[in-house]
């Protein structure tokens, strides 16, 4: 071999050691950074990953839901969704931008610009509460950095029916007014959070874990009965128009147990229109305005009579010639009534008798009567801005005000008030809690008045709705009526108003075994008909009469009835 070869054999070996070195060196440095990616930097380059496809997503909660007595839904969440930017990921360029717009109810020019606004936001909603179809719409464009999420909607299938006392929440869900504000920590729902994976889309791909679970809303089960709502609402409404009225408010409540069947106001709203939430529509009447019950009081001025001792039904009282002077001021009936009896006062509502009645007892007989009844103080039926009215303390001096006190000037109740004073007059002298919450025990009644005393004034206040009484038009056929009519002139700045009125009837049916007790309070209904026996009574008998019918309570008064009970005294 010559000296070239072995040279050239030579440079070729040095070469091929260099190449497999070089790889050695590749190899050696390849592993050494896979090892330390895999145990220096794995935590790092995990969390970046994660960054950059997991994320943490809300899951929405439903509010609880509202619902009556036998659980027809009042409120519900329906579900819907939010449509949100991320401004500064949002592809301005992208080619859906006008299909995007088109469905959002804008144009693209306006749409580019609210994006544009602030480029170093995150969040802005182009849209709230939108409708489920909407969302799957806009997911299906697929624009980066434009986002749906579900949330949920408060509906409120029965609308102005129930919307006072149910009331409604604002757009995050909150409740405002009513019950949806009273409950608001019993309703509220709150979000959970889940993690999630996506792709580069946004898109969700997989569940990774529940981080925190989402709490739904509690139910509420309100006592009122939706089909009396209806009715009763239909009735007011009715009549409020046919008088031409200011507003109204009936209050329906459960004898027995003291729970609201039924309680409606004039003018209502749409709570599902916030267009209609104005303020002079929002207030629950029958909650939150005061009024002087006028005579609607004199049967609990005659309970307190009878309570003395000193008067019977039959007692006679001499009412001669008309109108009585009591210091400076001068007390009129309609008409001079003559030597009448106790029960007369009341069927003929002789302002005269009651005064009579009222300035020969004890100076806090009346007044206290009325205190235990519940006028004058919250019912602690747990509503916002329930009014608590007012009945003043007297003394044996102040004859003026005794003397106007028993026929309801001076002091003022809300309608649910008189409400609840009835009760003990319907259910033998006690009166069980008001509830706006169905009760599945009746709370214990308290008593406050006898019996035999109660009964006696249901008997007198059934002549109210006879021939010879002021409320005939509450007469219900085929059930026993027991009420009084009222007429006040409404109150304003210089004092009484003479051509503005409250009209009222108070009453039970059927009054030979109370079911229900019933107030009806008409706000200045204009025209030729403004008393409490010919605005406010007609409509008592015709809500009154239908919810009879509807809770299958059977009647009083048939021929037939009153033949078999005259059959069985005279055995």
């Amino acid at each position: 071999m010559s000296d070239e070869s072995v040279t050239a054999e030579a440079g070729r070996g040095w070469r091929l050691w260099l190449v497999l070195v070089l790889l050695l060196l590749v190899a050696v440095g390849i592993t050494a950074r896979m090892l330390s990616l895999y145990v220096e930097e794995q935590a790092f380059l995990q969390t970046q990953g994660d960054a950059r496809t997991l994320r943490t997503v809300q899951v929405p909660a439903h509010r609880g839901i509202i619902t009556d007595r036998n659980g027809e839904p009042l409120a519900v969440s329906a579900p819907v969704a939010t449509i949100w930017a991320d401004p500064a990921k949002t592809d301005l360029q992208h080619a859906s931008l006008g299909k995007l717009a088109a469905l959002l109810k804008t144009n693209k020019k306006k749409l580019l610009a609210k994006l544009n606004q602030d480029r170093s936001r995150r969040f802005l909603y182009l849209q709230r509460q939108a409708t489920p179809e909407l969302a799957e719409q806009i997911r299906a464009l697929r624009i980066k950095g434009i986002h749906v999420d579900r949330e949920y909607k408060r509906y409120y299938p029965a609308a102005e029916v129930t919307t006072h006392l149910v009331g409604f929440t604002n757009l995050d869900g909150k409740g405002q007014e009513g019950l949806e504000l009273a409950y608001e920590d019993w309703l509220k729902a709150d979000a959970g959070k889940q993690l999630v994976m996506k792709d580069r889309l946004g898109r969700t791909i997989k569940h990774i874990n529940e981080v925190k679970p989402a709490q739904h809303g509690n139910d509420i089960e309100l006592s009122i009965d939706l089909r009396l709502q209806y009715l009763a609402y239909r009735e007011l409404k009715a009549a409020v128009q046919a008088h031409n009225a200011d507003g109204g408010s009936l209050v329906m409540l459960d004898v027995a147990t003291g729970e609201v069947l039924a309680m409606v106001n004039q003018p209502s709203y749409n709570p599902n229109d916030p267009r209609q939430r104005v303020s002079n529509a929002l207030r629950n009447r029958a909650l939150t305005d005061t009024f002087e019950p006028g005579s609607t009081v004199k049967p609990m001025t005659v309970a307190a009579a009878l309570m003395s001792g000193q008067y019977s039904p039959e007692s006679m009282v001499d009412t001669s010639p008309g109108y009585m002077k009591v210091k400076r001021k001068t007390i009129r009936d309609h008409r001079n009534y003559g030597e009448i009896d106790v029960s007369t006062i009341i069927t003929k509502s002789s302002n005269v008798g009651v005064t009579k009645l009222s300035l020969s007892l004890p100076e806090g007989s009346v007044r206290n009567l009325y205190h235990n009844l519940g006028l004058g103080q919250a019912t602690g039926i747990g509503f916002p801005g329930e009014s608590t009215g007012y009945l003043p303390y007297l003394n044996e001096r102040q004859l003026i005000e005794r003397a106007t006190l028993s026929y309801g000037y001076g002091l003022s109740v809300t309608p649910l008030q008189l409400a609840q004073s009835y009760l003990a007059l319907a259910n033998d002298g006690v009166v069980s809690p008001v509830s706006l919450i169905r009760q599945n025990e009746a709370e214990k009644p308290v008593r406050v008045m006898p019996a035999h005393v109660a009964r006696e004034v249901r008997e007198m206040m059934e002549t109210v709705i006879s021939v010879k009484g002021t409320g005939r038009r509450a007469a219900v056929p085929g059930y026993r009526v027991a009420g009084k009519t009222g007429t006040v002139h409404k109150v304003g700045r210089g004092g009484y108003i003479d051509d503005q009125y409250l009209s009222f009837f108070a009453g039970m049916a059927p009054a030979s075994d109370p079911r229900l007790v019933t107030v009806v309070m008409v706000d200045n209904p204009k025209g030729q008909e403004y008393y409490g026996g010919e605005v406010a009574a007609p409509v008592f008998s015709r809500a009154v009469g239908g919810a009879l019918r509807l809770m299958n309570i059977p009647p009083d008064d048939w021929p037939e009835l009153k033949k078999a009970d005259k059959q069985i005294a005279q055995r």
